[in-house]
């Protein structure tokens, strides 16, 4: 069976989270497959395809920013003629960044990150909605399968978009563990956030909380990863990195005195993952599929309510031993090798 995998509208830290599964999904493909796969990536992404083979599309237009990534998409889907013939040979197909570009005629699976734009409209001004609406959704409602990271998405799917609940198949991503474990660096006094500024990422409750932290533990700061942040003023004690390596941020968990993850709305929740998996203590928002992820070996906290966040927080600086003991073994529960097993059983029921 060949399946494709195509990741044409993937631009680089620029889509977050969906960009991580992606390449993990490819990763884990790549050493643990059984079928026979192509990864099929953008010229602003080579080596997309994380050890498949792989072919780029140059037919597809350059886009290294979310304005190009959707001039890409438009075209893409105005004139999809030339870009369906490099797809030609294939049994199945699977969009893991949920837009289906280019459209083929053949059994599909596409990836269903969340729906934030249902659930929080109010984050998103009228045009992006109408974009999700037109590229996600008609995406996901024309597929054969779709895939969501938590069992969270999959309800939200069934009741948002009227999924038959037989078509959604919900596949939790991995974790890196080579990359992600607990090391011998020293614990240093700073919460970290690896967050890009978006409105549901919190920004401004977490800045309230850490100021109340702060009156306390003087000596605590606040370090931000994550693009986006640059020009913006930000309070006393926070330190803003911008994009960092994996290896750096890997670093940046094993030294932090805890993650504090404070978002207001999430798929799966990956930070906290590999939080855990580098064996930080984990203090994040009480969001289902936060919660999904993390069990029993994080503290929860009500992510509208500052004062509960400096609670919840203080609480895992003064009790850092026992969030620490608990993270590898919950993180060990996720690996992208899972991960591509259960997305090959699913390609499987397409043909």
């Amino acid at each position: 069976m060949r399946v494709g995998l195509s990741l044409l509208t993937l631009v680089p830290g620029e889509v977050g989270g969906a960009e991580t599964s992606a390449r993990g999904l490819a990763r884990g493909l790549a050493e643990a497959g059984t079928l026979e796969y192509t990864a099929f990536t953008p010229p602003a992404a080579p080596g997309a395809g994380e050890g498949l083979p792989e072919t780029v599309v140059t037919e597809y237009r350059d886009a290294r920013t979310l304005r190009q990534r959707f001039v890409a998409t438009t075209l893409a889907a105005l004139r999809p003629g030339r870009l369906r013939e490099r797809f030609a040979g294939l049994d199945a197909v699977h969009y893991p960044l949920t837009i289906a570009v280019p459209p083929l005629d053949l059994p599909a699976a596409v990836t269903v990150h969340d729906l934030q734009h249902l659930d929080h409209p109010e984050l998103f001004s009228r045009a992006e909605r109408l974009w999700r609406a037109r590229t996600h959704e008609r995406s996901a409602r024309a597929a054969d399968a779709v895939i969501v990271p938590s069992q969270f998405v999959r309800r939200r799917a069934v009741e948002l978009l009227g999924l038959p609940p037989e078509r959604v198949h919900a596949i939790p991503w991995g974790v890196d563990h080579e990359r992600f474990r607990p090391g011998d660096e020293a614990r240093e006094p700073f919460l970290l956030y690896p967050a890009r500024p978006w409105p549901h990422k919190n920004h401004a409750r977490l800045y309230e909380a850490f100021a109340r932290l702060r009156e306390e533990r003087p000596e605590l700061r606040l370090v931000l990863t994550g693009g986006g942040h640059e020009g913006r003023v930000v309070p006393a004690g926070v330190e803003v990195r911008g994009h960092v390596s994996l290896d750096e941020l890997a670093s940046l968990y094993r030294r932090a005195a805890a993650l504090v993850f404070p978002s207001l709305y999430e798929g799966f929740g990956q930070p906290p993952l590999e939080a855990l998996a580098c064996g930080t203590p984990v203090a994040a928002s009480n969001l289902p599929a936060i919660a999904e992820v993390v069990g029993e070996a994080a503290a929860l906290f009500d992510p509208n309510d500052p004062e509960d966040i400096a609670a919840v927080v203080g609480g895992v600086l003064d009790a850092p031993e026992r969030f620490a003991a608990a993270g590898p073994p919950q993180a060990a529960r996720f690996t992208w090798a899972e991960t591509a097993r259960r997305h090959e059983a699913v390609y499987a029921g397409l043909t």
